[in-house]
């Protein structure tokens, strides 16, 4: 044995050829943390004082290569600023080096994920082999950050500027037979071949059929291109990447600027630009909140797995009720992840409804190339449309997915539970009503939660599994596994009425209310809020959710929290509920609708909203930018902070990431949390204070006055 650590081995093989082997001990995947690191410069010296070495292997002990850097050691360093972060990158950055100058060749086996710092060690080996079913790439964007060990130095100088470009600002993993064709790897092959073939090439080397050292020469000169070309080529990538980025994701455009003033230096010279760029980056808003964002996510995860590993089974046969857009979006999904499910209404229209809901949305994943034809029969044939209750005695999970009344709902679960077994979870879709209120009709309620999803349930991550006062802790594992089962980020919350994301959504469209009243221009709102970051201002999203759906649900609001979220003045969508006015689902709303040549709602202004709203509003004025984002964020926080100070909610992590999975808060926000945060809370509390007269949903509450007199905040406070 050459060298034994607890994340890297080193032994000998036949013929002075050794095998670097990473297998980060107590752990389901190999990653660059600090002990990685400094076992790797340990094994590299291992193997430069190591006489008769002829070539190094380098190979994963685990299912996966390496994922890339330890993200839970970035806060820390982050917080020390860019001189930390360089201090950081420089130990890897030496050792990667350090392989590439060895003396002998180097050929890696990458038999599954090389993301990140792991695929930037794989371009820092002379001849990559990959399995047929491994990816690679470099997801760093994502985190608002840019490759550090060298990435933006060496894909482009191996498979061309435009590959590098659009690999490192666009962050997608790409697929092993994408990076042979752009000469990112060398070779793939099915996995029962990989190491013969990845030994077989580097004993190609050490005999000199592969010439490795032109393979470094390449890697460690400028970048080549036509000194014309290059600027004209640079620019023209930086003009797309800004477009496609945005103006709040600096990092794609970052790394362009990194590879161009990289571009005609040497390898050493080219990655301290890299380094500088990176501790660039990694102190920008961005960065801090979508590296929380990837943590709260692995919390989440750890969260609803901790939850499934205790349910008694899983889920092998569910049922829908209520078929329509909402039920066969249920369908669908479950289908689609192999669970069979019977979808019940009491009318055929319905079921012809659902039915046709998931064969379009199973049309376009055919049509785009990701299913087969053959796969979309199997999960439609894993629907079972049904106008009876017939077979709901074997499933193991139902879904009420009907309209958004109580009687209605009491009268259906009441039904349902009376036609399964005794241990069938039953639970509601339902939105806003509250889950111990609805438990009122079932002989065992303790099987009964909420299962709130998100529309169009296909593309919202987010499942609220809601615990009414009676639901048992084997409900809700049960739900939640099933949830994880469909692909759902599941988040398990108290009832109450909204729940968490319309308890604080709400409050938002208050306040939009109010500014509507105020004299304000609902179209000015929407491009403010949309310019702040949220993918559809409060207008354009109360029409999409339906002005019918949203009046209703505010009446809900205002029974459970009067004193906030009672109204004394019609508001808006009042106004043009009574007017018809519904929004995308009628053609009209705050905005006209008509579909474009795909098919889609297209909105345009309409000089008859305004007229509707006029008599019921102050004459227009002009409000900043700063007066619109207080007047609507500040009720959605405020309200957010109870949620959390009542134990709604189980930590600021998940609070944030509920908002984030299903209203499409803006992630480079990282949160409701972590933007009160990086405002600060004394100077939130100051904006919440200046507005106190419009109502008790701009007044702080307790505990966040409490942070802000102490200065804290609240991911320091929860850690979470």
């Amino acid at each position: 044995m050459i060298f034994q650590g607890k994340a890297i081995t080193v032994q000998q093989l036949d013929d002075g050829i050794a095998e670097l082997r990473f297998d980060l001990s107590g752990e389901s995947v190999n990653k660059f943390d600090t002990l990685t690191v400094t076992e790797l410069d340990a094994a590299i010296t291992a193997l430069e004082r190591t006489e008769g070495l002829t070539g190094l292997l380098v190979s994963s002990g685990k299912n996966v290569f390496i994922v890339g850097a330890d993200i839970t050691e970035f806060g820390p360093v982050f917080e020390q600023g860019p001189d930390a972060a360089i201090r950081h990158l420089a130990q890897n950055n030496v050792n990667l080096n350090r392989l590439e100058d060895l003396s002998v060749p180097t050929v890696v086996v990458i038999n599954g994920f090389a993301l990140g710092g792991g695929f930037e060690f794989c371009l820092a080996c002379d001849y990559r082999v990959a399995a047929s079913t491994a990816k690679v790439g470099f997801p760093e964007v994502k985190l608002g950050l840019i490759p550090g060990w060298g990435g933006t130095v060496r894909l482009p100088r191996l498979a061309g500027l435009d590959t590098g470009i659009e690999w490192i600002a666009g962050g997608r993993d790409q697929a092993a037979a994408v990076a042979l064709r752009a000469g990112a790897v060398d070779a793939v092959v099915e996995p029962a071949l990989l190491h013969d073939t990845a030994l077989r090439t580097l004993r190609q080397c050490i005999d000199g059929k592969l010439d490795y050292r032109a393979r470094r020469r390449q890697k460690q000169a400028p970048l080549q291109h036509n000194e014309t070309e290059l600027p004209m080529a640079l620019e023209t990538a930086k003009a797309f990447v800004a477009a496609q980025a945005g103006r709040h994701y600096p990092a794609p455009v970052t790394a362009v600027n990194a590879i161009e003033k990289a571009a005609s230096l040497s390898r050493d010279e080219a990655i301290a630009v890299e380094a500088r760029a990176f501790a660039e980056v990694a102190q920008t808003d961005a960065a801090r909140a979508l590296v929380g964002l990837f943590l709260s996510e692995q919390l989440i995860g750890k969260k609803a797995k901790t939850w499934e590993r205790s349910a008694a089974a899983k889920v092998a046969r569910a049922a829908v009720l209520g078929a329509g857009i909402m039920g066969g979006g249920i369908a669908y999904q479950s289908a689609l992840k192999g669970i069979p499910i019977h979808m019940k209404d009491i009318a055929q229209a319905g079921l012809d409804l659902g039915l046709a809901e998931a064969g379009k949305l199973l049309a376009k994943q055919v049509e785009r190339g990701r299913l087969a034809p053959a796969k979309m029969a199997q999960v439609l044939a894993g629907i079972t449309p049904t106008l009876s209750y017939d077979g709901f005695d074997q499933v193991d999970l139902v879904v009420e997915a009907v309209v958004e009344n109580p009687k209605v709902k009491h009268a259906v679960l009441a039904e349902v539970e009376a036609r399964v077994g005794a241990d069938t979870i039953v639970t509601s879709n339902t939105s806003t009503i509250s889950i111990s209120h609805l438990a009122q009709a079932l002989q065992r309620p303790e099987n009964f939660c909420g299962m709130h999803f998100f529309n169009p349930v296909h593309a919202m991550p987010l499942v609220e599994v809601i615990r009414g006062e009676k639901t048992s802790d084997a409900t809700v594992a049960r739900t939640v596994a099933y949830a994880n089962a469909l692909g759902k980020k599941a988040i398990v919350v108290r009832d109450c009425p909204g729940f968490l994301v319309n308890r604080v959504l709400f409050p938002y469209f208050a306040g939009f209310s109010m500014l509507v009243r105020d004299g304000a221009d609902f179209q000015q709102i929407d491009r403010v809020m949309e310019k702040w970051g949220w993918p559809m201002g409060p207008a354009y999203l109360l029409d999409v959710v339906g002005i019918d759906t949203g009046v209703h649900c505010e009446a809900v609001m205002a029974e459970g929290f009067p004193d906030r979220m009672g109204k004394p003045f019609k508001a808006c969508t009042d106004i043009l509920f009574e007017a018809d006015r519904y929004g995308q689902k009628n053609g009209k709303g705050f905005y006209d609708y008509e579909k474009d040549q795909r098919g889609k709602p297209r909105k345009t202004a309409t000089e008859e909203s305004y007229k509707l709203l006029e008599p019921h509003v102050a004459a227009g004025r002009s409000f900043s930018d700063e007066e619109i984002i207080a007047r609507t964020m500040v009720p959605m926080a405020t309200e957010l902070a109870r949620c959390l100070e009542e134990g709604i909610v189980g930590s600021a992590a998940e609070a944030d990431m509920a908002l984030i999975y299903g209203l499409g808060f803006p992630p480079f926000r990282g949160g409701v949390f972590r933007w009160m945060d990086a405002v600060g809370l004394p100077a939130f509390c100051d904006m919440a204070t200046a507005h106190t007269a419009l109502g008790k949903l701009y007044e702080p509450t307790d505990g966040m006055t409490e942070l802000a007199r102490a200065d804290r905040t609240y991911y320091s406070t929860t850690g979470a």
